[in-house]
């Protein structure tokens, strides 16, 4: 669920996108179902419910698929009038927010945000793209960001040019929270910690840290120990930079590799994944200026292998 808050808001940082929608003020407080079967003149229950599976219904700009979700005087609804809209199910991602604007997904690992020349597999992109262009031809998703394949949890996606572009441009400004949890090889020697260094590929794309500058982008992460156990730790990471492999690099850096890292790792994979999940983001709404704030459980496998009373 988000939080929101809001903040005053920059005159260059507004986006709009175009929506086909019937609009309804709301009078006095009622549940969304009943007030749905009022305004489309008496639909049927069904109907109704159809409408909010379909997540045809918005009430103030947020899909809606609650049947009771309170509503308030001053809120809108507004129906979709576009043909063709469906619910929306996938076992490699699922959607934890979506408005006008915008779509907040947690991505499962073994999935790529995006292709590339060499990787043309199903990716979040493209199972998000036919999500959309159900709700009309013209309709397709933007890529604001990237996790790596490997890697699960929390990613954003613009559904308008225009708001891509200003997520990005003001992605410093914009984002205020992003937090990661891993579980790493060894026992980490402090509870708390920043790794700063500058990072830059190589020929061969292996990304290398340097404590001087050595032209490649600065990188900065912090991170808390949260348990140590069976030689392992289980440690969150804010990101205070979001460059290109910084995490896996920097825990490298410490001599305490991601486990199931291949690339930047010490080749132990018990958990037979990436040991890394993007469990908190928090960024001001593009639009609406809104502190929006999404959190995920620490994954299950990660718990798991800390309880364990000792390594097989």
């Amino acid at each position: 669920m988000a939080k929101k808050e809001k903040k005053d808001k920059p005159a260059h940082l507004v986006a709009r996108a175009k929506a086909k929608f019937t609009t309804f003020p709301v009078k006095e407080p009622c549940e969304l179902m009943d007030f749905l079967m009022k305004a489309k003149d008496g639909i049927s229950r069904t109907t109704a419910k159809s409408l909010l599976s379909k997540r045809k219904v918005y009430v103030d700009n947020v899909i809606t698929t609650q049947y009771n979700f309170p509503l308030k005087p001053g809120m809108k609804v507004q129906i979709n009038k576009d043909k063709g809209i469906k619910e929306f199910h996938s076992r490699l991602l699922k959607i934890i927010y979506e408005d006008a604007y915008i779509l907040v997904i947690e991505k499962r690992e073994g999935i790529l945000t995006i292709g590339t020349d060499k990787q043309k597999e199903r990716t979040a992109h493209s199972i998000l793209n036919e999500y959309v262009r159900h709700s009309g031809r013209q309709h397709r998703i933007y890529i604001v960001h990237r996790l790596d394949k490997d890697t699960s949890g929390l990613l954003i996606f613009a559904k308008d040019e225009k708001t891509k572009f200003t997520l990005q441009d003001h992605w410093e400004e914009i984002v205020k929270d992003r937090r990661y949890v891993a579980v790493l090889s060894g026992d980490m020697e402090k509870d708390y910690g920043t790794v700063s260094s500058w990072l830059m590929d190589n020929k061969m794309y292996v990304t290398y840290s340097s404590m001087t500058n050595n032209g490649g982008d600065k990188a900065i992460t912090h991170y808390k120990t949260i348990k140590r156990a069976n030689g392992y730790s289980l440690v969150e990471l804010e990101l205070e930079t979001g460059r290109k492999n910084q995490i896996r690099v920097h825990m490298q850096d410490l001599k305490h590799p991601v486990l199931g890292d291949v690339k930047y790792g010490d080749g132990n994979n018990p958990l037979g994944r990436l040991a890394l999940h993007a469990f908190k983001l928090s960024f001001y709404h593009p639009v609406t200026n809104e502190l929006m704030e999404f959190e995920t459980p620490y994954p299950a496998i990660f718990k798991k292998i800390m309880m364990k009373e000792g390594r097989k």
